[in-house]
């Protein structure tokens, strides 16, 4: 991509025209960070190199580098070559050079695996060491919670046998006897734990001088091999190296089929998501089609009656229409006296008929007050009649 990039940027450049020129802000700081990225990528790979060149020896880093020291000599006698040649040829054939001077894919990928293996080893060895360190450290806190065990517990047998159980209830003092007493067996315990660990000691020794013979009897037995069988085990050796680089390659390709085909499948389940999310899109459309052609279809059936009634109205409006006659002038005149008339005699009814209601209430009210007197009148009357 980088070579892509620059090879443009140099076609550009001599035709005349700055191809940054036409760029506006926001490409060129993208152009920027992924140069950036680029550089962040090449000074990875020439640190990866400068440790791998470092870590071989000259004849492996020039069996594995070879195309380097060629590449090198291709780029001098280019640029002899090269003088007093025009700009674009120059251009061209630094391109070549700048090819010819950098390393293959394969070389990339042997110098990656070993420094990858190599890597493994350290992280093995410090694996390995920080396990020692971690082994020694455990083993010096177990010796010391030991320690600190019997020291409690010497220090509770010392409280309870002497400065508890060895006190004179009389005097109030410690007993001279029991504390020699007490120290006596704890000597004679220590001795007995030293005379065991002795003994666990010498038997260790002899357990060693043991396999330091078996060690010794296998090295004379392997320096009774010939020359041949060395040779037989080099030329196993390589087939088996052979096998392993065969089994590595089938390896690697197995992985990039697995990664081709994991890229398939995450393809696949992406348009399957796609797809569902399609159909369930297209079913609840579906469904909510479905109801709203069963509405459509009652609203149909109900129109339906609807217009059939109508229809019927409408012959019957239809029939009344074509009965209809037309009556004459002077029978319309008269019927429209007579409403007249019939209209005024009902004004004049209704207003008899308020002057009545309005008559009725006087009457009503002068009724009441008829009733009322005649209620006190009554009440006088009964009121003499008690005071008779």
């Amino acid at each position: 991509m980088a070579d892509s990039e620059s090879m443009s940027l140099d076609t550009s450049n001599e035709a005349g025209d700055d191809p940054l020129v036409d760029l506006n802000d926001e490409q060129l700081d993208k152009l920027i960070q992924q140069k950036m990225i680029e550089n962040q990528v090449l000074q990875n790979e020439t640190q990866m190199f400068e440790k791998y060149l470092k870590k071989s020896e000259p004849k492996d880093s020039g069996g594995a580098l070879g195309g380097i020291g060629a590449g090198l000599t291709v780029s001098s006698s280019n640029q002899d070559l090269s003088r007093g040649m025009n700009r674009k040829r120059s251009k061209s054939r630094g391109a070549n050079l700048d090819k010819s001077l950098r390393l293959t894919t394969e070389q990339k990928c042997d110098i990656a695996q070993k420094e990858l293996d190599d890597l493994k080893e350290d992280i093995e060895k410090y694996r390995d060491n920080c396990e020692r360190v971690i082994d020694n450290f455990r083993a010096i806190m177990e010796e010391c919670e030991l320690t600190l065990s019997e020291t409690k517990k010497e220090s509770y047998e010392f409280e309870r046998d002497i400065l508890k159980g060895a006190v004179n209830q009389r005097t109030g003092k410690v007993i001279a006897e029991k504390v020699s007493r007490h120290f006596e067996n704890k000597i004679l315990s220590r001795d007995t734990l030293v005379e065991k660990l002795r003994l666990k000691n010498s038997q260790l020794k002899v357990q060693k001088m043991k396999l330091d013979l078996q060690f010794k009897q296998k090295e004379e037995m392997g320096e009774a091999l010939h020359e041949v069988d060395f040779q037989q085990l080099k030329i196993e050796n390589e087939q088996y190296l052979e096998k392993i680089d065969e089994k590595n390659t089938e390896l690697m390709d197995l992985k990039l089929k697995a990664s081709k085909s994991l890229q398939v499948l995450n393809s696949y389940k992406k348009k399957l998501h796609t797809l569902t999310m399609e159909s369930e899109r297209l079913k609840s459309e579906i469904s909510s089609r479905n109801e709203l052609l069963t509405k459509i279809d009652a609203e149909t059936t109900v129109v339906e009656d609807e217009r059939a009634k109508a229809e019927k109205i409408n012959r019957k409006l239809r029939q009344q229409l074509t009965d209809f006659r037309v009556p004459d002038v002077m029978d319309y005149v008269t019927e429209k006296a007579d409403l007249y008339e019939i209209q005024r005699k009902v004004k004049n009814w209704e207003r008899k008929v308020e002057i009545a209601e309005m008559a009725l209430k006087t009457h009503k009210k002068m009724w009441t007050k008829m009733q009322i007197g005649s209620e006190m009148a009554n009440q006088q009357w009964r009121m003499m009649e008690q005071v008779m």
